[in-house]
């Protein structure tokens, strides 16, 4: 039996980089008092959102790993409570812009990047005009209290992402997430599809699935977005087993045996029972099984 207790933190997030890495640290020490051993933080929460528009100015707040300011901050803490800390930050590698987590092991240690796969493009959302794709691939991490799996906000609409990260062994999916309001139609609210989503990719490979998103209003030029929060856990077979609300700074938490869920994976026989040479069509963009370039 290993039990594993995950924690999902979600906070608004100001202009002041200390003052929203200070909050974010009140966040993960309750959750640790708590009892969690993995607390999983927003996308880009040293900042306000700055995807909102395009403006070369905000390249400025990249940094590379050794030098963020937010890693070095929860490696300490890390340390300090003994939990495991992915962290999300804006990377500068040389001439390349990556939206990137740092995974924290329990002992304070870095395990390793993941730079984010999908990069949106749409009215509040301009993120391919700041991020490189990413060129990690498909990551999982052994830490101290199990194998994660984390994808990066957008990442979170892909099955064929989720789908590899458990192939790979991941024995939970963790989602950092700035999602919200649409600035072009004030009527449209994705929250429900959003987690949805999220929550199939749990029941179609019977793993756990955490999203932590930000609340609250920020304001960029001509452009503003409320992100609504709804930060969730959902368990092995899509059911919500911890949720917040739209609005309030707080944590969730949800205690699961991983040893437990992986004798249900396996007697449900999904991984047994697939067929991957019939999916061809899933390396192709129009669906159409091609030669490799060049036979």
């Amino acid at each position: 039996m290993r039990k594993l207790t995950v924690a999902a933190c979600q906070m608004a997030c100001g202009t002041d980089i200390g003052g929203n890495i200070a909050r974010a640290d009140a966040l993960v020490a309750k959750a640790a008092k708590a009892g969690a051993n993995v607390v999983l933080l927003q996308e880009l929460f040293e900042t306000p959102y700055f995807c909102q528009q395009e403006k070369a100015e905000y390249f400025a707040l990249a940094t590379e790993l050794g030098g963020n300011r937010a890693v070095a901050h929860f490696s300490a803490v890390a340390k300090k409570l003994g939990v495991v800390i992915p962290v999300s930050f804006f990377e500068r590698k040389n001439r390349a812009h990556y939206n990137t987590v740092a995974v924290i092991d329990a002992d304070g240690s870095v395990l390793g990047t993941y730079r984010k796969s999908h990069i949106p493009d749409g009215p509040g959302y301009e993120e391919k005009f700041y991020f490189n794709p990413g060129d990690t691939g498909v990551r999982v991490w052994d830490t101290r209290f199990g194998r994660i799996g984390i994808g990066i906000c957008w990442d979170q609409w892909y099955p064929e992402l989720a789908r590899c990260m458990v192939l790979k062994g991941a024995e939970i999916l963790l989602y950092p997430t700035a999602i919200g309001s649409e600035p072009q139609d004030s009527s449209l609210d994705s929250m429900e599809h959003w987690r949805l989503t999220m929550r199939g990719h749990a029941a179609a490979n019977l793993t756990p699935v955490v999203a932590s998103n930000r609340i609250g209003r920020e304001a960029a030029g001509n452009s503003g977005i409320t992100f609504y929060g709804s930060s969730f856990i959902a368990g092995c077979h899509g059911e919500l087993v911890a949720e917040a609300d739209r609005t309030s700074e707080t944590v969730i938490q949800a205690e699961f045996d991983l040893d437990a869920i992986s004798a249900t994976r396996a007697a449900w026989g999904i991984f047994r029972d697939r067929r991957p040479d019939l999916y061809g069509a899933i390396l192709t963009y129009d669906g159409e099984r091609t030669l490799p370039h060049g036979s």
